[in-house]
């Protein structure tokens, strides 16, 4: 009894960690979804508008992946390696970055996303963040890795495909485009989105990491 007491002292009160994630997890998708809704959006003003929520929602998960640091120095007992909860919380971060990025060179550089290939990409990044999130939110009890390596499964093949839509839309471009400034301006925003699906396969990666070595 005196051992179980004792024990409880030093065991994370709330399962902090896997709440945190969670909510981090959230975020990406909502990002996602914000990130398809802009590209969709014909009107500048309408399009800063959203811009603007994916910012916010960026600063959100920037204050919880600091508050999984905060309790990363403060937990004596994590449930699963320190390095494994850094490198999860840095990747995450890393997606819900690029995809602010992605939405900043649109607004900034006043491009028309009504593109076949941003419209692709964009479908691609809410896809994968969604199941990004269906994977963290695997992690808490770890009892269906049927849907946890499903969705690692579908991450990994939207970034090949991600991959094979930057080079196809960078050959129409080059192709098609007479205004060398739209070409420059398109050409890096199909590389931060086609970054973004990168992100979102590291973070598929520490997944994987993670349940090979606690499933």
């Amino acid at each position: 009894m005196a051992l179980n007491s004792f024990m409880k002292i030093f065991m994370p009160k709330d399962r902090v960690f896997y709440s945190l994630f969670e909510e981090v997890a959230d975020g990406v998708s909502i990002m996602g979804k914000m990130m398809k809704e802009l590209v969709s959006e014909t009107d500048y003003d309408k399009r800063a508008t959203i811009t603007k929520r994916i910012e916010d929602q960026e600063h959100v998960n920037d204050d919880l992946t600091h508050r999984i640091f905060t309790e990363l120095g403060r937990n004596f007992i994590t449930p699963f390696d320190r390095e494994d909860i850094h490198y999860l919380a840095t990747s995450l971060d890393d997606i819900c970055d690029y995809i602010y990025a992605t939405a900043k060179k649109i607004n900034i550089y006043k491009v028309n996303p009504n593109d076949t290939g941003i419209k692709k990409m964009a479908e691609l990044i809410d896809q994968g963040a969604e199941q990004i999130k269906i994977a963290v939110k695997e992690l808490r009890n770890m009892k269906n890795m049927r849907n946890i390596t499903d969705a690692l499964v579908k991450v990994n093949s939207i970034e090949n495909q991600a991959d094979d839509i930057f080079d196809m839309s960078i050959e129409r471009l080059f192709e098609t485009e007479p205004d060398a400034k739209e070409v420059i301006k398109k050409r890096e925003i199909y590389q931060v989105m086609e970054i973004v699906t990168d992100k979102c396969e590291d973070a598929a990666n520490v997944i994987e990491s993670i349940i090979i070595k606690y499933a």
